[in-house]
């Protein structure tokens, strides 16, 4: 019987063999090829859409969260003013040494002055007014309440007295509050505390000026403020302290005082005699 004959492959044959395999090979190469090009584009829709999200989320909350991690209070209390131009003050000590007596009577000595008044714990007699200015650190707060805290209820003052010169009636102002009560609040007329029914909304840097109008007859009073602020969805307590950095002064008037100063024309503080006078 014959052999059957055995073809060999042709050079033709052995080509088109080969480029079938590389094609074989080639096709994972071009799936990952493809996936990645995809995996890409979809990253890319991604990151701007979370760009868009991210900005409107920044725009509405996102400096809120700065200010809180950097641990920025809601509010910047900004100038802390008393008025002493319409009422009588006094010291807590007389004033003895002799460096302290030449400031009070200089006529230009009025930041030396100071000083050496807050030294003395110098505090208006029966009332004072004060202004606090106040500006928003948030895209929206709301300033829930403010009240007086009492640091320090002593036997008013006597160390000396000083006279102003009057000149005029006193400014209407927003809120009251009277030291003598067992819990002091602020009112806006009559018994009703003023923020049981208000309260002030503030945004990011609006300002707005309060005016304090404080009474207290009984004793000499040390005090601050306390700001309740709800922002962002919790309250933060913030603390406004006198114009020197301590706190707020006031006292009651007492009977007689040690010693007596009239304020001078020129600018310092004259010691006067009172004796045998019922005012002086």
């Amino acid at each position: 019987m014959g052999r059957a004959r055995r073809n060999k492959p042709t050079s033709v044959g052995r080509d088109v063999a080969a480029q079938q395999q590389g094609g074989e090979a080639s096709d994972p190469a071009r799936s990952k090829g493809l996936l990645a090009w995809l995996a890409g584009i979809a990253s890319a829709v991604v990151l701007a859409a979370f760009g868009v999200v991210f900005t409107e989320w920044y725009n509405a909350h996102g400096s809120d969260t700065v200010e809180q991690v950097r641990g920025t209070a809601p509010i910047t209390v900004g100038q802390v003013a008393v008025d002493y131009s319409e009422r009588d003050t006094v010291l807590r000590e007389p004033v003895t040494d002799p460096e302290d007596r030449a400031v009070m009577l200089a006529a230009h000595a009025d930041k030396q002055r100071e000083t050496m008044l807050a030294r003395h714990r110098m505090a208006p007699i029966g009332g004072m007014n004060v202004t606090v200015a106040l500006t928003g650190n948030r895209s929206s707060l709301r300033i829930v309440n403010i009240e007086p805290q009492v640091l320090a209820r002593m036997p008013v003052s006597e160390g000396a007295r000083l006279i102003v010169i009057k000149g005029g009636e006193a400014g209407t102002v927003e809120m009251a509050a009277d030291l003598d009560r067992p819990t002091p609040r602020f009112t806006s007329g009559g018994d009703t505390p003023y923020f049981r029914k208000k309260q002030i909304d503030l945004k990011r840097d609006e300002p707005v000026t309060l005016s304090l109008s404080f009474s207290g007859k009984k004793a000499y009073y040390e005090f601050d403020l306390r700001v309740t602020v709800l922002a962002d969805g919790r309250t933060e307590e913030v603390v406004i302290k006198g114009p020197d950095g301590g706190p707020f002064r006031l006292s009651g008037e007492a009977a007689r005082y040690r010693t007596y100063y009239r304020q001078a024309p020129q600018g310092g503080w004259q010691p006067v005699s009172c004796q045998g006078r019922r005012t002086c």
